[in-house]
């Protein structure tokens, strides 16, 4: 008897501690945990595993990335680059993860502004090439109230990442 109560309350304080672990922490990007058909199967791909995908990753955004204007996908613009194996995560995070529309961008510096501690590395890669993508964005906007938001945007996620950086 006393077993089978025992084992029913830890039952129910692990399913507790899980739920509020969940409800704390959720994902920043959750398209990354949704696998598209006709894409790799890639379930929240990572781009630096290494020191060498560090450099190649340093690399590829100092040959630079462009927004395509039809599809608003982040590209490298170097093709032998772009056409790297290694690159391909890239390609996934660009094409299906980050946010691409302004409000979808505010929602995540919101999301940011609300978060506590450390970014995870998947999320903190995810928030600088968000930061990229929002930097071609405004520099593609024409003067008004929309390039206004961008550069909010854009400030609010260099904040973020400064934040941090500086996060003890």
């Amino acid at each position: 008897m006393e077993t089978t109560v025992l084992m029913i309350l830890s039952l129910v304080l692990c399913h507790l501690s899980i739920s509020a672990a969940l409800h704390w922490r959720k994902a920043l990007y959750p398209s990354a945990f949704r696998v598209k058909r006709g894409t790799p199967t890639l379930l929240n791909p990572s781009i630096q595993r290494s020191v060498e995908d560090a450099n190649l990753l340093y690399e590829a955004l100092w040959s630079g990335l462009y927004v395509d204007t039809g599809e608003g996908v982040l590209h490298v613009a170097d093709e032998e680059l772009a056409s790297l194996r290694q690159l391909q995560p890239l390609e996934v995070v660009c094409e299906d993860i980050l946010p691409r529309t302004l409000s979808d961008i505010r929602r995540l510096c919101h999301q940011l502004e609300q978060r506590q501690g450390h970014l995870s590395r998947e999320d903190f890669e995810r928030t600088v090439l968000t930061m990229v993508y929002t930097a071609e964005k405004l520099a593609q906007a024409t003067p008004g109230h929309q390039k206004e938001l961008w550069e909010d945007a854009f400030v609010q996620l260099y904040k973020a990442i400064k934040r941090d950086l500086r996060a003890e």
